[in-house]
């Protein structure tokens, strides 16, 4: 399971496990990691987790939230990155993660010995630390204006291979502007809708690829029935309806 560490000015606090799905950290007192501090709003950030992928978004705080010392809207976390919120510093640490990554490294190094015709980069070999080459991010898909898709933030897992799943699937826009287009989902997790307003993601897995609410007030609806916190494995020919906008989950 996957922990937060907690330290100011250098000094241990304290640490969480994020043994929910969702955490929320601010300075009330409500909230599932509250830290009595001016420089925090009410409710700051929030922690989702689903599987072993998690990612921090900033709730329109009034002083920002910072990832590896960079702003940010939503970033996937990785075992080792800071999360920085005023003063405080919450360490990411998932064991997990970096054990996942070692097993690939160590069994994509044999594959490679018994088969020298194969290309390195086809062999999985990212470990903790090292930057993700650029086709390992995820798609946003414009569901009303282009613009709106470029602002948009992904929550891709570098470091790690797609999923392998049996069947290829991709999803159409039904309505819109956008209507008839279609995106494949080949990257792990795929972020849909718009910043700030609605947005989903859909989590490529190894038994099928599941529709995880997000951000916004309001949750995504699959087949005229709205979801709730919980991950919603995805079927052939469900229509799925986020920020106004339908469009069509197939296989292929």
């Amino acid at each position: 399971m996957a922990k937060l560490i907690i330290t100011l000015d250098g000094q241990l606090l304290s640490e969480f496990a994020l043994d929910k799905e969702r955490i929320i950290i601010g300075r009330k007192p409500h909230n599932d990691i509250p830290i009595d501090n001016l420089a925090i709003s009410g409710e700051h950030a929030a922690i989702t987790t689903f599987h072993n992928d998690a990612f921090v978004e900033d709730l329109g705080s009034t002083n920002g939230t910072l990832v590896n010392n960079q702003p940010i809207t939503k970033h996937a976390l990785h075992h080792g990155d800071e999360i920085e919120i005023g003063k405080y510093r919450l360490k990411y640490a998932n064991v997990q993660e970096v054990g996942s990554k070692r097993e690939a490294h160590e069994k994509g190094a044999q594959a490679f010995k018994k088969n020298p015709i194969l290309r390195p980069n086809q062999v999985p070999t990212m470990l903790p630390g090292e930057k993700p080459t650029s086709d390992m991010t995820s798609h946003t898909i414009p569901l009303v204006m282009p613009e709106a898709a470029r602002r948009a933030e992904t929550a891709a897992e570098p470091g790690l291979p797609p999923a392998k799943v049996e069947s290829h699937a991709a999803i159409q826009i039904l309505n819109g502007p956008n209507t008839g287009r279609e995106l494949e989902l080949t990257k792990t997790l795929t972020s849909l809708g718009k910043p700030g307003i609605q947005v989903a993601v859909i989590a490529r897995r190894h038994h099928g690829h599941f529709l995880t609410h997000v951000q916004g007030d309001r949750y995504p609806m699959v087949n005229g029935q709205t979801l709730n916190a919980h991950p919603c494995q995805l079927a052939d020919h469900d229509v799925i309806e986020l920020a106004g906008v339908k469009m069509e989950f197939y296989l292929k």
